[in-house]
């Protein structure tokens, strides 16, 4: 998946170093030393740390291989020993860029609806339940009154920062202060921003209220670096969180499902020749456990951390300059250093429902930082659209086909006999075996998919991206109000020359408005055509690619 990138990778050549520290009360994974342990996600007993890798068709069976890859074959006192528990996480929400702090924004994540809003008596994001204790209407419907309370606009029922009530209309003024009951207060879930991301804590739990001096999400630095250049999207998805990220930890897709869209990174040939030849990847699982896993292909590594991060980091080029003829043989200049260029992908994978997930994928880098600088964020934003849309379909169907078989025999219905697949199955085995098979919704869904919308509805970009994107957003608008310019413009010039007299308006004047009125037509539906399929819908046919 590495064609989500805002720009085409150079050529790697030296082998990737990374880690992850664990600072008190934050563990960052900075870039230079090898990873030695993952986030400690959840306090539990070591677990069996046995190196894998994914089966080869030349050495076992088929039987044999379904066998070996299988995730389901750990006792049962292992994995009541170690469980995943999926509400006592730190959850990513959306990148705060794309929040408004005048208005409430309602979220969905992991089964749960959630309101966001800026307090700024606090100065600070708040999350709460997105249910009045009243009658449950959806606080995200609400409003931020002139006193920086959260309003329900169904009665008007205020709510401060801490959750509690601070006034009720209907309550009579010299009567008992019912506003002050537990009844009348709000759940709140701890919250912070890291990394320019709005995290929650998926417990309300007063036992929960400290958890952040406790326990805090992933950190990486360099996404707060100012030398590096940081990009980001977010996106709903019409299918499920395990589908989501299998998808983003198989890089063997990448030249059949979004053939033209880029080029393959170190690759200088055209995706053609990758699409018709293909060749084998060699990927090995160097670390399972409770706390994710670390693959290695090549010289990247990729750490998964669960629940929601997978992220991978490249790094070329570094060492001692070339000097110049002119410099060489004296001692006035010392050798300089070229950079070593570093890039990093990081996949936020967040499960919303039940056949729906919601990917924010953040891209920083240390070279090419000017186009962050002058060019739009919304522009990055249409080539990982289109990549998005190019496997939508075929991960929608994937995720339906996957829940008839059941996720404890995927290994059976499907054949994964290669080492392309090895993070696939790492992912499925840390699954079955800490995470109870597939993501825990409590008891809020019966575990049936959505059937599947039509086909306008389920590539939709305005309700799962545009809306909810700043950039995008006020793109949208601008580009609509260009577009209606163009209109008006063309109509008059028209009006124009149908008014004006041989006498009054010359021969090239008359021309002139002619022609500025067919530009400004064609330019409008130009520009219509691009604003729906860049901010509305924009289909995907792999057979014409």
């Amino acid at each position: 998946m590495e064609a989500l990138g805002g720009s085409s990778f150079p050529s790697f050549t030296q082998p990737l170093i990374s880690t992850t520290v664990f600072e008190k009360p934050i563990f960052q994974i900075p870039l230079t030393q090898k990873l030695t342990s993952h986030v400690p996600v959840v306090l539990s007993k070591k677990g069996n740390l046995k190196s894998f890798t994914a089966i080869s068709p030349t050495v076992l069976s088929t039987e044999e291989s379904e066998n070996s890859s299988s995730p389901d074959q750990e006792t049962e006192a292992e994995i009541e020993e170690e469980k995943f528990d999926w509400f006592a996480q730190w959850y990513p929400v959306t990148p705060i860029c794309d929040l408004d702090k005048r208005r409430p924004h309602g979220k969905r994540v992991l089964g749960i609806d959630i309101v966001i809003w800026w307090d700024r008596n606090e100065n600070e994001w708040k999350v709460f339940d997105d249910s009045c204790p009243h009658r449950l209407a959806p606080l995200s419907e609400g409003r931020i009154d002139q006193w920086g309370r959260l309003q329900c606009v169904y009665h008007g029922w205020c709510f401060g920062g801490s959750g509690d009530c601070k006034f009720i209309p209907q309550a009579p003024r010299d009567g008992p202060p019912v506003h002050t009951s537990s009844k009348a207060c709000v759940a709140v879930y701890p919250s912070c921003v890291l990394n320019n991301i709005l995290w929650f804590w998926a417990s309300s739990d007063p036992l929960y209220r400290d958890v952040l001096s406790k326990k805090k999400p992933p950190y990486i630095p360099e996404l707060d670096d100012p030398s590096f250049s940081n990009t980001m999207i977010c996106r709903d998805l019409p299918y499920g969180y395990e589908v989501l990220i299998e998808n983003l930890m198989d890089p063997a897709h990448v030249p059949y499902a979004h053939y033209g869209i880029m080029r393959i990174p170190d690759t200088p040939k055209s995706l053609k020749a990758d699409r018709e030849g293909g060749k084998p990847l060699e990927m090995t699982i160097e670390k399972l456990d409770i706390n994710g896993f670390t693959s290695k292909q090549l010289l990247v590594n990729s750490y998964f951390i669960p629940p929601c991060m997978f992220y991978g980091a490249f790094s070329s080029g570094g060492g001692p300059s070339k000097k110049s003829p002119l410099s060489a043989g004296t001692t006035e200049e010392p050798p300089s250093s070229v950079p070593m260029k570093k890039m990093f992908l990081i996949f936020y994978c967040i499960p919303v429902s039940p056949g729906n997930s919601r990917l924010i994928l953040a891209t920083s880098r240390n070279f090419g930082a000017w186009m962050q600088r002058f060019v739009p964020r919304w522009l990055f934003h249409i080539r990982q659209n289109l990549v998005l849309d190019s496997d939508l379909y075929l991960l929608h169907m994937e995720d339906r086909k996957t829940m008839d078989v059941g996720p404890l025999n995927w290994h059976k219905s499907g054949f994964v006999p290669t080492k392309a697949d090895a993070n696939v199955i790492a992912f499925r085995r840390w699954l079955n075996k800490y995470g109870g098979t597939q993501v825990d919704w409590g008891t809020r869904f019966s575990r049936l998919l959505p059937p599947t919308p039509p086909r306008d509805q389920l590539f939709d970009r305005y309700w799962s991206h545009t809306v909810n994107c700043s950039s995008c957003y006020l793109a949208y608008k601008r580009l609509n109000a260009l577009e209606v310019a163009l209109q008006v413009i063309c109509i008059v010039s028209i009006g124009i020359v149908a008014a004006g007299k041989h006498g009054i308006m010359s021969v090239a004047a008359r021309n002139t408005l002619a022609s500025m009125a067919v530009l400004c037509f064609v330019a409008s539906k130009w520009l219509s055509h691009f604003i729906y399929r860049t901010f509305k819908y924009h289909d995907y046919d792999h057979a014409f690619r």
